[in-house]
């Protein structure tokens, strides 16, 4: 079995993921109970998919695969080795410069972690010659995705709920493949956070409620991702210039001090320039600040020819833009509203 599990990490790392763990396809009980226990308090307002069935059913790898008998978690580094984009002064091609998490300034990572999942499971299945049953998952799935990182040893939780590795922080997407296969499980790491609340303490709009409690309506990656009802006016003045996401809990996390980026990290994505027009697209950073009066500029046709293949196109940065001007969504008259932020900026 252990041979096995060998074949399994060089394969995964062989297909682009620097970190591999094992788990059984034992029921997650207590992280089930604590998913019910944020849905019931009101925790996860605003996530109308996020269910108390979802949980229940993503919990239970042997639901979403009969006869599962391990579950393989994959971690893929998407740090940046580099300083962090300097913010655009104006007159640099950028009239108001809207900041961008970490996490998007790539190709769209469901795509490429779905892919290089399905490459594992073909790759294992030709090493093996015989076809193997699996299902793989990126967090747009049912499983919870950090509790199997938690269980497999890739990670432990912070308290800002994200999975910090000893390699890589928590700049890290998380894959899951459920298996048939008997592979020998990982010990959970035996690491916290000690008595560090950086995280709580540098949260803008106090989102952290408590060490590894998030309030979902207060986050401001909510906020200017999920949420599809106007931003609370009095959130506004506390969401800095965040316009996608937000990267403050981590960036303040002592644990991505020595983060280092992948071995095959996830390519910018080409044809992208959102930091100005004298930007290169290409280049590591390309989507770290949008521009908000180009935004409100633009048509919908526009806005999905820009970030096509981007994890933009999940979000409302658009529509963040407005709300954050207080400005009304009026059809037909987005060259009128540009130019109203545009003499408030």
């Amino acid at each position: 079995m252990s041979d096995l599990k060998d074949t399994v990490i060089a394969l995964a790392r062989g297909c682009g993921f620097d970190l591999v763990g094992v788990t059984s396809a034992d029921d997650f009980a207590a992280d089930r109970a604590a998913a019910l226990e944020r849905i019931r308090e009101g925790r996860m307002d605003g996530l109308p998919w996020y269910t108390e069935s979802r949980v229940m059913r993503g919990t239970s790898p042997s639901a979403l695969l009969p006869g599962a008998r391990s579950v393989v978690c994959l971690g893929l580094s998407y740090f940046v080795d580099s300083e962090s984009p300097r913010q655009p002064e104006s007159g640099e091609g950028m009239k108001s410069p809207g900041r961008v998490a970490r996490y998007a300034w790539v190709r769209d990572y469901h795509r490429v972690m779905k892919r290089r999942m399905r490459e594992l499971v073909r790759e294992l299945e030709r090493e093996l010659g015989a076809t193997i049953s699996a299902r793989w998952y990126v967090d747009d799935g049912p499983m919870l995705d950090r509790a199997t990182a938690n269980r497999s040893g890739i990670g432990w939780f912070g308290k800002n709920t994200n999975i910090l590795t000893s390699g890589f922080g928590s700049w890290v997407f998380l894959g899951q493949v459920i298996t048939d296969l008997e592979l020998e499980a990982d010990a959970p790491l035996q690491k916290s956070c000690g008595s560090c609340v950086r995280c709580i303490d540098d949260c803008p709009t106090g989102a952290i409620v408590a060490p590894y409690v998030i309030d979902n309506s207060l986050c401001i990656s909510y906020l200017t991702i999920e949420n599809r009802g106007p931003i609370p006016r009095e959130l506004r003045p506390l969401m800095q210039d965040w316009v996608f996401g937000c990267d403050i809990c981590q960036d303040v996390c002592p644990v991505n001090r020595k983060a280092r980026a992948s071995a095959q990290p996830i390519p910018p994505p080409g044809g992208t320039a959102a930091t100005g027009r004298s930007s290169d697209p290409d280049s590591e950073g390309g989507l770290a600040f949008l521009d908000l009066v180009e935004l409100l500029g633009m048509s919908e046709e526009e806005f999905r020819a820009r970030f096509a293949g981007t994890s933009i196109m999940r979000g409302q940065a658009g529509r963040d833009a407005e709300e954050r001007v207080c400005c009304p969504r009026q059809p037909g008259r987005r060259e009128e509203r540009a130019g109203a932020f545009e003499r408030t900026a």
